[in-house]
């Protein structure tokens, strides 16, 4: 059992999905709005929140981008919007699954159990590649001492890669483990994240120190020779 959060202005969702997640045996609380949303998810700590995206009062990846300021609580999206274009950012500002609409409450609570089992899973210690030291328990990265400013899923990203050091890792593989999207048009999306990445690095695509473009195939990150 999971305390769910359901954050869904449309009150037929709303009490359709409630009855529906508590006959599965889930303590569930709503919400119409997203900023009685926000302060239910602080006050009450829920393991986990349903956050539709069509909210009245603020559109819900502003209030995503909200929680995630305070809160690593899991995030599913449920929303009517479908297409790489539309939860790639969805997905970027901190959602750990999404759910397109309509859906029944079975599937959201396969969802919310697969969501859950991976957050349970316990973090990995921290990974040293060259100078770069990533810290997944709390989400930091630091590079020969200092702090790297990173976005959630520039972390997610490089995570993945000091996870596999010297592994040549396919977009297919980012796409679908970082992203959790099947391969296709959003594969710019990574190209993106790669170069704000080297950015932050201090290094370009034409003199890597740490990511490593292998033509045709993928990238890989290894510790400066």
């Amino acid at each position: 059992m999971a305390d769910i959060l359901l954050i869904e202005d449309d009150v037929t969702i709303r009490t359709s999905l409630s009855r529906g997640l508590r006959d599965l045996g889930h303590a569930v609380s709503s919400s119409p709005t997203a900023l009685e949303g926000l302060r239910l998810a602080v006050q009450d700590r829920p393991d986990l929140i349903v956050l539709d995206l069509g909210l009245p009062d603020l559109d819900g990846v502003e209030l995503l981008r909200m929680l995630r300021a305070v809160s690593r609580v899991p995030v599913i999206v449920a929303t009517a919007r479908d297409g790489d274009a539309e939860m790639v950012p969805v997905l970027d500002a901190g959602a750990d699954d999404y759910v397109v609409k309509p859906y029944s409450a079975a599937q959201l609570d396969a969802r919310v159990r697969a969501v859950l089992r991976r957050a349970g899973e316990a973090a990995p210690e921290p990974l040293a590649v060259g100078g770069l030291r990533v810290d997944p328990r709390a989400r930091t990265a630091t590079l020969d001492g200092v702090s790297l400013d990173l976005t959630p899923r520039e972390f997610d990203v490089l995570h993945f890669l000091a996870a596999r050091p010297g592994e040549v890792v396919t977009k297919r593989e980012l796409l679908t483990e970082v992203w959790r999207l099947p391969y296709g048009g959003a594969d710019k999306t990574v190209d993106v994240h790669l170069s704000w990445l080297r950015r932050k690095l201090g290094e370009t695509a034409a003199e890597p120190r740490y990511l490593h473009t292998v033509r045709g195939v993928g990238v890989k990150l290894v510790g400066p020779s």
